[in-house]
Order: structure tokens, then C-alpha cells, then sequence
């Protein structure tokens, strides 16, 4: 058959479907995507091949929005933002909006009970705060960088990486509680496995300061959705910023869409115009490598 060679985007490939290539005389499967989701594991260790896949593609793309998301979140922007859209704390219209005085001169007035600051709060600044990074990969690790920048300290929990990794970008590796105890925003970035599932649940909650903060920009089946609307009704924690849905679409009718201390994104964080060139450069080095006869670099590894 020659050197048959597959590569998948979003389309999913289940048992039958990779025992079929496999008969026809697939040599060489690719997955264009961060974690491999899209295809039966199982089924392909029983053909006995590595699976490609491009860990880290879109890793800028979604540091960049999560840290966008943290100073959202902080300082009321998505809120204060949507309330002058809705006419709130607006002046009178215009006959002329150029017909200004002095910029100099220009105020919003006291903080008084009509300051916006009394709906939406004054926030607070990253500068100075402690961020916890709950998994270390290639996202957490350039969250961690990025929020380094900002003078933010980094607690990082990852019981798969080492120390030295982590200690060597200026961030702290601690355990689980540590981070969640001394954190003001909580950072999740961990991967969808059967011991991750519903792992961010009331237990964390309870853990975490009354103050802190939870930003997701990973999946949401690694918190449990019930434990979360209430730890955010109940105020157990301030508030959060997310990006993914236990369904998605998310439902119009979510909890989560009208709480005013959570700042909601259709799951954009990782779709930029830079992040298929990324795949297709990563993706392109393995079919280069594995044609050559040359090790590739990014084989996936099914951990549990």
C-alpha cells in the first residue's frame, strides 16, 4: 500500500473507522489539534501506531485571551462595557457630541451613589497578586510568564512536571491546597483525563479564598458544574472568567450568563489567524520527519 498517510482536523475517527485505514494500509496518522480528542486511543495502539498530533499550536493564542480574561475580570471591563451599551451611566444626548469643554476640565465626578463604580466596583490591580497555575503545560506555562510580567507571583501545581521546570520560569511548584489556599486567581489548564474529570468541584471551593478569582480556559468537564453555579451563588469564591461550557452552544438560560461577577466568551480563546499556520508547520515537520524515516517530536502519549 505504500506510505498511506491521514491527518485529521475536527472530524472524529472512532474504532471502526481507524481498523478500516488500518486494513487499507494506514502507515502514518496525524491529529492537527492540541490534544487528540478526535480519535479512538484504544484502537490505535491495537495497529501498533504512533499517533502525531501539535501540542502547544494555539498555546500563545490562549495564554494571551486567559490573561486578557484575568484583567477583565479584575477590573470590570466586560460589565462596565456592556452597561454603557445598555445605557447605563450615560449622559444626555447631544446636538453636537464635538461642542466639549476643556479636556482639562473633564471629570466623572464624586464617588457618589451615581459613580458607575457603585454598580460595577473599582477592581483590583494583577501587580502584587499570587496567580495559581493548575497544570503546568505548554498553555499554563506561558500564562505563567505572561502574568510573571505583571509582577504577578506564580504558584504552579503539576504532579506531572518537574520542579526545576517550573522554579526555572520564576514560578513556585506547590501542592494542590498550597496553591488553592494562596491564590488570588486560580488558573485552570488542566486536560480532560479520568482523573481530571469534575476534579475542580466544592472541595477546591472550600479551599480557595473568599476573594479569589477562577479563570478556565481548558475544559469545562474538569469542573463540576453544579459545585461551581453554587460555590459562585453562594459566594465562596468572587467570582470567574470562562471561556468553555459543559455544552456548547452554551445554554441561553445558564446561570453562569447572568451573574455580573463572571466574565462569559463563546470559546474563543484559542482561534486566532495564526494558529492554523502553527498546525500545518507542526503537523508538516512530523510527515517530513516520519517520510524521512527520522524521529518526529510530537507523539501523543494517552495518560490517565
Amino acid at each position: 500500500m505504500g506510505n498511506k498517510l491521514i491527518v485529521l482536523g475536527d472530524e472524529y475517527a472512532g474504532a471502526d473507522t481507524i481498523a478500516a485505514w488500518g486494513e487499507a494500509g494506514m502507515k502514518f496518522l496525524g491529529v492537527a489539534k492540541g490534544t487528540p480528542a478526535t480519535v479512538d486511543y484504544d484502537a490505535i495502539d491495537k495497529l501498533g501506531i504512533q499517533l502525531s498530533y501539535t501540542p502547544g499550536r494555539n498555546r500563545v493564542a490562549v495564554a494571551e485571551f486567559n490573561i486578557g480574561l484575568m484583567i477583565a475580570v479584575a477590573r470590570n471591563i466586560t460589565l462596565s462595557s456592556t452597561g454603557l451599551a445598555k445605557g447605563e451611566h450615560v449622559g444626555e444626548a447631544m446636538d453636537d457630541i464635538y461642542d466639549v469643554p476643556d479636556i482639562k476640565n473633564v471629570t466623572f465626578g464624586p464617588l457618589d451613589e451615581k459613580h458607575p463604580f457603585t454598580d460595577y466596583g473599582i477592581g483590583f490591580e494583577l501587580y502584587g497578586k499570587t496567580l495559581g497555575i493548575a497544570g503546568y503545560g505548554a498553555i499554563g506555562r506561558e500564562v505563567a510568564v505572561r502574568a510573571k510580567a505583571f509582577g504577578m507571583e506564580i504558584l504552579a501545581y503539576d504532579p506531572y512536571m518537574d520542579a526545576a521546570k517550573i522554579e526555572a520560569d520564576g514560578a513556585k511548584a506547590v501542592d494542590l491546597d498550597t496553591m488553592l489556599a494562596q491564590s488570588d486567581m486560580v488558573s485552570i489548564h488542566l486536560p480532560v483525563l479520568p482523573s481530571t474529570k469534575g476534579m475542580v468541584n466544592k472541595d477546591w471551593f472550600s479551599k480557595m479564598k473568599p476573594t479569589a478569582y477562577l479563570i478556565n480556559t481548558a475544559r469545562a468537564a474538569v469542573i463540576d458544574q453544579k459545585d461551581f453555579v453554587e460555590a459562585l451563588q453562594n459566594k465562596e469564591i468572587a467570582g470567574a472568567a470562562v471561556d468553555v461550557y459543559w455544552k456548547e452552544p452554551v445554554p441561553a438560560n445558564h446561570p453562569l450568563l447572568s451573574m455580573r461577577n463572571v466574565v462569559c466568551t463563546p470559546h474563543m480563546a484559542g482561534l486566532t489567524t495564526d494558529v492554523d499556520s502553527w498546525s500545518g508547520t507542526m503537523m508538516g515537520q512530523e510527515v517530513t520527519a516520519y517520510l524521512k524515516g527520522e524521529p518526529r517530536k510530537y507523539i501523543w502519549k494517552v495518560r490517565k
